[in-house]
């Protein structure tokens, strides 16, 4: 039988690890009671959480006492447990608050290699939004509000234990930044654009019907080959050719309304999403609509120039086409820009370099440090308005999330930041972090409601 993942429950005396603990298991395997220090050895027991199955680990209370002490042996215990664990549940009490005890537990976790989740237990009603906010200053995104004892939460525990978990299960690392090197590449575009004679021409085989006659695609077709790079290595790809997508209003046929919808399935399934453009038509509305749903949707995007081999007067084109991606795509100007033919192969290998490329950088996390030093920078050189004569302090920004990269700023008063100073830390962020034109989100917090925030991409 397959070793399951192990999740370690980890916190401070008294914050209800135990209690989690008996939760997931089902039964009351462990200790429980008011006072602080009941566990003492690690604990183990098979878990079940909606359908994910993993073995949960009760850790004794770290405490920041010498090592020959009986506090200082039990968090040797603790420390060992989370080395050996797949993921960490870092356990505080929202509705104390943090303590200087909780920092310390967190910065020794950053220091450590075993993925973190951050859940805030005791924090039924409305007691614990302050301590939840708080949280945010440990630097492992947004708390899971959850109640141990009453069992609420747990549907975001599982979504935040799931990728750690199923990723073990499946024996499948995750992408880029467990070793996984598939990429998973979408090809859209309006109907006759050449996608299907595209992917024909990159496997080197009929594989997929074409004609002159548009929407001969209706399915979203996934196919999984390996490119051999021009340095020789193989790198394996799945393809995904999708159904033309034309304008609403030309979209009557109900077969077509399918398959348009499943091509926008395909782009929310996909990491790096080509745009291809018929060369001989140049840039129409309707591509650059397909452009920004593929940026609100988060993945990251190229566009290629496609029937290359035949358009008329190919530099005007190019720098045309350029020109109205920058004034229509305002949000991610910069979007790689490329020319190929199906028909010829051109630029083919170009295209498929330059999508690896992308996806890195959409995967990229940038550390806490590096950020805040930026952010730091950014803000001295270009302080936040004061509408009103009220001044916007801003205190500190975390990355929470990759594909897409996604920021959380957190101050006060920042539900009164205009969108033209979000939009200086968006373009700061890309130019100077290194992100490009991948789409990046950032949300702020606003201090006087926890639960309250504004999301800008």
């Amino acid at each position: 039988m397959a070793k399951l993942p192990t999740v370690a429950i980890v916190g401070r005396p008294n914050v209800g690890k135990s209690t989690l603990f008996n939760r997931l298991v089902g039964k009351k395997l462990a200790l429980v009671d008011d006072r602080p220090g009941v566990t003492r050895d690690r604990r183990e027991g098979d878990a079940s959480l909606l359908g994910l199955e993993f073995r949960v680990i009760d850790t004794a209370g770290y405490e920041d006492e010498d090592p020959e002490t009986l506090p200082g042996r039990m968090r040797a215990q603790t420390e060992a447990a989370v080395r050996e664990a797949d993921v960490a549940l870092f356990l505080i009490d929202g509705r104390a608050g943090l303590t200087p005890l909780d920092e310390e537990i967190a910065r020794w976790l950053r220091g450590e290699s075993t993925p973190v989740v951050l859940a805030a237990n005791k924090a039924e009603g409305k007691a614990a939004e302050a301590g939840i906010m708080e949280a945010w200053s440990l630097g492992f995104g947004e708390a899971i509000a959850m109640s141990a004892e009453h069992g609420e939460g747990t549907v975001d525990l599982f979504e935040h234990l799931r990728p750690h978990i199923e990723r073990e299960e499946n024996g499948e690392p995750e992408p880029d930044e467990q070793g996984d090197p598939t990429l998973k590449l979408a090809i859209v575009g309006r109907p006759n654009a050449g996608k299907s004679t595209l992917i024909n021409r990159i496997l080197s085989e009929d594989r997929l019907i074409t004609g002159p006659e548009a929407g001969i695609t209706r399915d979203s077709i996934a196919i999984d080959w390996e490119w051999q790079a021009p340095d020789g290595e193989r790198r394996p790809v799945r393809l995904i050719d999708t159904a033309g997508m034309r304008k609403k209003a030309k979209v009557e046929d109900k077969l077509e309304k399918l398959s348009v919808a499943d091509a926008r399935r395909a782009v929310d399934f996909a990491e790096v999403v080509v745009l291809l453009l018929d060369g001989t038509r140049g840039l129409e509305v309707q591509d650059l609509k397909i452009a920004d749903h593929v940026l609100q949707e988060g993945r990251a995007l190229m566009i290629a120039i496609n029937k290359w081999d035949v358009a008329e007067n190919a530099s005007s084109l190019f720098n045309g086409i350029k020109a109205a991606l920058e004034e229509g795509l305002s949000q991610a100007r910069g979007v790689p820009l490329l020319t190929v033919s199906g028909k010829t192969g051109k630029g083919i290998d170009q295209l498929l370099g330059a999508a690896f490329e992308v996806r890195e950088t959409w995967s990229k996390r940038v550390s806490t440090g590096q950020l805040n030093r930026w952010f730091e920078d950014a803000v001295e050189k270009n302080p936040p308005p004061a509408p009103s004569g009220k001044r916007i302090k801003l205190r500190y920004i975390t990355q929470v999330n990759t594909r897409p990269p996604s920021f959380v700023l957190f101050g006060t008063r920042t539900d009164m930041l205009p969108d033209s100073y979000l939009r200086y830390l968006i373009n700061g962020i890309r130019r100077e972090l290194g992100f490009g034109a991948v789409p990046v989100r950032l949300q702020v917090r606003v201090s006087r409601n926890p639960f309250g925030d504004r999301a800008k991409d």
